[in-house]
């Protein structure tokens, strides 16, 4: 996701190259820097917490709305900063990284904030909530900081008797995170924004290249997660591994580790949904993993020891 550690160096390189020459947009990435550091480790709490809870388990109340804003701040700097100033012509991957975080922020409001909900990891909808729960999580999350302003988005309280009360007649149950952003379904704008960057990457990334991979495994878990294809996502999955044994282009000791990480990550989902006799089942796991210097082969994948997803892919 926007989270992962791919993105992140990606994020600290290119704001160091464009410092120079544009100090603005140089802060303006370093900040999404910040803000996706920030958001890796609340993805992490978030998967945490659903772990423990069991599959339809929820975040607190707090913890979702943190994600949501964080999200949100993502999307309006990189459409207000980055977007205008990342051409092809001036750098190729800042182009297609700040497609790929478009696609990420999208990622997560679909995950955690959609109308109608696609999962249930978010509690994005007053069914996945009890009345208490809601109650008791309007003031953990009174006050959200942006910048030197602070909002209050309390729960509306009667005037007697100072607890919360419902929706005006008519209007039916709010979402706890519309405050924040408009509610409504984003999942057909973030599956486009994942296939724009796709396009991009293909038509001027090499195969192996770590930026092109960290596109193609996140939309794979958004086909599996979001738009449950489980068969497109794993389709993917397995073709993207083909592209990278394909790839003939050299690539750095960084960039090998971070495909061999990717191409562990892809192998998993190849199998995800799959049982041990390749039958459909409710969830599955695979296992490869990565090699030495080169572009990553299955026989290298295979030798070393599993590894977990990078952080935010839940």
């Amino acid at each position: 996701m926007a989270s992962s550690e791919i993105d992140q160096k990606f994020l600290g390189k290119l704001a160091r190259l464009v410092e120079s020459e544009n100090p603005l947009l140089s802060s303006v990435l370093y900040k999404i820097l910040g803000l996706s550091i920030n958001l890796s480790s609340q993805l992490i709490t978030a998967r945490k917490q659903r772990r423990q809870d069991g599959s339809s388990g929820n975040p607190p109340l707090d913890l979702h709305l943190h994600i949501v804003w964080l999200s949100r701040e993502g999307l309006l700097l990189l459409d207000q900063y980055v977007l205008p100033s990342a051409t092809l012509k001036k750098n190729v991957e800042l182009k297609i990284l700040a497609y790929k975080l478009l696609a990420s922020f999208y990622h997560i409001i679909v995950l955690f904030h959609n109308t109608p909900p696609v999962t249930t990891i978010g509690t994005n909808t007053p069914e996945g909530q009890s009345t208490s729960s809601v109650a008791n999580a309007s003031d953990k999350g009174k006050r959200v900081a942006k910048g030197n302003d602070t909002y209050d988005h309390g729960a509306s309280r009667s005037i007697s008797e100072g607890g919360p009360v419902g929706p005006p007649p008519g209007f039916g149950p709010q979402s706890p995170t519309a405050f924040l952003m408009k509610p409504g379904d984003y999942l057909p704008l973030a599956q486009q924004c994942f296939k724009e960057a796709i396009q991009l990457a293909e038509q001027h990334l090499w195969g192996s290249h770590s930026l092109r991979l960290s596109v193609k495994t996140e939309y794979a878990a958004f086909l599996y997660e979001c738009v449950h294809d489980a068969e497109a996502s794993r389709r993917l999955a397995k073709e993207t591994i083909s592209e990278v044994y394909e790839a003939t282009e050299g690539i750095d000791n960084d960039m090998f580790n971070d495909a061999c990480e990717l191409v562990t990550v892809l192998g998993k989902m190849m199998k995800r949904g799959l049982g041990s006799n390749n039958t459909l089942r409710s969830k599955g796991h695979g296992t490869s993993n990565s090699g030495s210097q080169g572009t990553p082969r299955i026989e290298q994948i295979e030798a070393q020891a599993p590894v977990t997803a990078p952080p935010g892919m839940i």
